[in-house]
């Protein structure tokens, strides 16, 4: 900002305004308001500071005070010369921010969607603190409503990173209501700290972590593994507050032959829907089995069962399936085909 020297020109008609409204009492006309506004616009176009542009104003009032006439009128000129040139001043800035939050929220749309040139997106980049030639990882968070860009829980985050790291090349925005964190790949530290706080401030909402990705086309890649760890979580009822991407490559190489699995669930775990009360129970049971580490007296209570009544499922699961869930030749098998299940969303979704 140039709140330096304040050029000549941003003044240009003012004493002799001061001196006709002195002289004859009237009021500015509506041409002279206008050429102030206009003034004042360009002088925020240029760069100039609001204060040292104010000061000049009053420094050449006392310079060109008029010597006779009404005192009062002269003040009440310099009074709507200065509001009207602070109007301008701040229109024209309004509309600058205005303009940078569109540019800025085009260059994210083009940079998390890859539909811009990858070179002249670089180019773009540099400007948001982004060098697109290095590795990048993004973070996403997703709460229980959609955040917009200026709303408090985006910014609380984003202060809070800031306050921490500085912006250390880092881009924190949001997108389709969810906050994003776009980092250096080498700073995870960075989108650990935006994790921890994007869960609090939005009282338990679930963040997902996207690898670190080369290149100008790395922010969308890792972008969409975020968002894909966040569906996978959503699909799998999973616990864990913050997903890495990186812990959940498992998951999309068993779903690449979709037939497969499909063929696997149903060859598998088919027959539990003969079961009284459907497949449901009996999966839920297999579920919190393999998630406690086939340790039964964690699972039963993680299914508000005895461990009796859980030894009886899982019985009952062996003798419809002729798998048996304790048995560690059959346990592997039957563990897939549950996340398979999960994945494809069986058996509520026929297969």
């Amino acid at each position: 900002m140039t709140d330096g020297h304040i050029p000549e020109r941003y003044l240009d008609g003012y004493a002799r305004i001061l001196a006709e409204v002195s002289a004859t009492g009237r009021r500015l006309t509506r041409d002279e308001i206008a050429s102030r506004r206009a003034l004042g616009e360009q002088a925020a176009e240029a760069g100039h500071g609001l204060r040292a542009l104010v000061s000049a104003h009053l420094v050449a009032a006392r310079t060109a005070w008029p010597t006779t006439g009404s005192a009062d009128e002269a003040l009440a000129a310099v009074q709507q010369v200065v509001d009207a040139f602070a109007e301008g001043f701040e229109r024209a800035q309004l509309l600058a921010v205005r303009q940078e939050e569109a540019a800025r929220r085009e260059f994210i749309d083009d940079l998390l969607y890859g539909r811009s040139n990858l070179g002249r997106l670089s180019e773009r980049a540099e400007r948001f603190g982004l060098r697109l030639s290095h590795a990048h990882a993004v973070a996403v968070a997703q709460g229980a409503t959609a955040y917009g860009e200026g709303d408090p829980v985006p910014r609380q985050v984003e202060q809070a990173v800031i306050a921490r790291f500085g912006d250390r090349s880092v881009l924190l925005t949001t997108k389709d209501g969810r906050l994003l964190c776009i980092a250096p790949g080498h700073q995870a530290d960075v989108l650990t700290h935006f994790a921890k706080q994007a869960h609090a401030a939005t009282d338990g909402g679930r963040v997902a972590i996207g690898r670190p990705q080369p290149g100008p086309g790395g922010v969308v890649q890792s972008y969409e593994e975020a968002l894909n760890a966040l569906e996978l979580a959503e699909r799998l009822d999973l616990d864990e507050p913050v997903l890495r991407a990186a812990d959940l490559l498992v998951y999309p190489v068993l779903t690449r032959d979709r037939q497969a699995m499909a063929d696997l669930v149903q060859g598998t775990l088919g027959p539990l829907v003969t079961a009284r009360g459907g497949a449901e129970p009996l999966l839920d049971t297999l579920t919190a089995y393999f998630d406690s580490g086939c340790v039964a007296t964690e699972a039963s209570r993680r299914l508000s069962l005895s461990v009796r009544a859980l030894t009886y499922r899982l019985d009952r699961i062996h003798k419809l399936t002729g798998a048996n869930p304790t048995d560690p030749t059959h346990r592997y098998m039957l563990q897939t085909a549950v996340i398979g299940a999960r994945l494809l969303d069986w058996p509520a979704t026929a297969l």
